[in-house]
């Protein structure tokens, strides 16, 4: 409960988030949407704090709806580990599986088409590790061009076979997408992504060095192998902890959600971050740096220069918001112009984007008014 601006106390439903006092989390960390049961209605797939279930609940239908039925909810896998799983179509066959890793491996957990409440399969690619819940940095994307998408993690990426039938091992390439150096700095970052930045042909890697710390990248892929015919890269960091280091004087941590999408219709893939607000309480629980910085929202343009070098620039969507562990691009509205939806201890915000003029893009902050 708090005071509004006549005096008198205001209920707050909900999780307390910056309201609150407390070093507490929210039971939602991703959710996903996706028709699980193929019954035409869209269910939701969501999973909580990490190193806990995945949980799936179905859509009730038209009738449901209209009635207020409450959706039923199934466990769809027990364990997720890993900071940023997603669920994707990793296998290429238009059927999503969960990313993430769980009792020390990296893999994915499937649902069974034909008897979707039943619990899904964990499927193994790599050998036991020392991966945990709290472990950062994961992704996926065809990193050697061979048609088949690979896993990216924050120590290399592992390639996918030619076939996954009977749980192979996928063939390991080290390469550190990551800080390196001291305990703190050597976790990793969130979301990662494949995706041909310089138009050279080449699928780059795009990531954050440290998802509670500072350093969003993207790592070239050289057309030159190593001495053992291995895919070599070369990091070009975008910003990181000075804003003296970058050209438009940007400089913010805790990049804890990515997201890429083609936010100004260029055609090319754009990177939408902020800070994550909070992640570990008011005094950062000694992870975070600046635990109390403006929590700020921004979309980084892909410019392709003659030149045949790169540019990120970076545009301010809001300064008082920022991510938490996923951030969501689509057509709220229905306008055809990318809104951009976003959630943490300060609340959910929903970005509208519209253009007013040719050349700026502005977004309207929407929240939800509380009943």
């Amino acid at each position: 409960m708090r005071r509004g601006a006549n005096g008198k106390p205001q209920v707050i439903r909900g999780f307390e988030g910056a309201l609150g006092k407390k070093t507490s989390y929210s039971n939602n960390f991703f959710t996903f949407v996706y028709d699980l049961n193929r019954d035409g209605w869209p269910d939701i797939l969501t999973i909580g704090f990490p190193g806990t279930a995945a949980i799936w609940y179905e859509n009730p239908g038209n009738e449901g709806l209209k009635s207020g039925t409450l959706w039923k909810a199934h466990v769809a896998f027990d364990t997720v580990d890993n900071e940023s799983p997603t669920f994707a179509d990793l296998l290429g066959d238009g059927r999503p599986v969960l990313l993430c890793m769980s009792g020390g491996f990296i893999g994915y957990a499937a649902p069974d088409p034909d008897n979707p409440t039943n619990k899904w399969t964990f499927h193994p690619i790599s050998p036991k590790g020392d991966y945990q819940r709290f472990t950062h940095g994961l992704g996926y994307g065809d990193v050697n061009g061979d048609g088949r998408a690979d896993i990216l993690e924050a120590n290399g990426w592992w390639e996918q076979p030619a076939s996954v039938v009977g749980d192979p091992v996928w063939r390991f390439h080290k390469q550190p997408f990551n800080l390196g150096g001291s305990q703190k700095q050597v976790y990793g970052g969130s979301q990662m992504y494949t995706y041909d930045v310089n138009g050279d042909g080449l699928p780059d890697v795009i990531t954050v060095l440290a998802a509670h710390n500072y350093g969003l990248v993207w790592y070239e892929q050289l057309k030159d192998r190593d001495a053992h015919g291995d895919i070599q890269f070369k990091q070009h960091i975008i910003f990181n902890q000075k804003p003296s280091e970058n050209k438009y004087g940007v400089a913010f941590s805790e990049m804890h959600a990515v997201a890429m999408a083609d936010v100004d219709g260029s055609g090319m893939e754009d990177i939408i971050t902020g800070k994550r607000f909070w992640a570990h309480g008011r005094d950062g629980g000694g992870f975070d740096d600046e635990p109390n910085g403006p929590a700020v929202l921004y979309w980084f343009k892909l410019v392709r220069n003659a030149d045949k070098s790169v540019d990120f620039i970076p545009y301010l969507i809001d300064d008082n918001s920022g991510v938490g562990t996923q951030v969501v691009v689509g057509d709220v509205n229905g306008d055809g112009l990318p809104d951009v939806i976003v959630s943490n201890k300060k609340g959910t915000f929903v970005f509208l984007q519209y253009v007013k003029t040719v050349i700026k893009r502005v977004w309207e902050k929407a929240q939800p008014k509380v009943q």
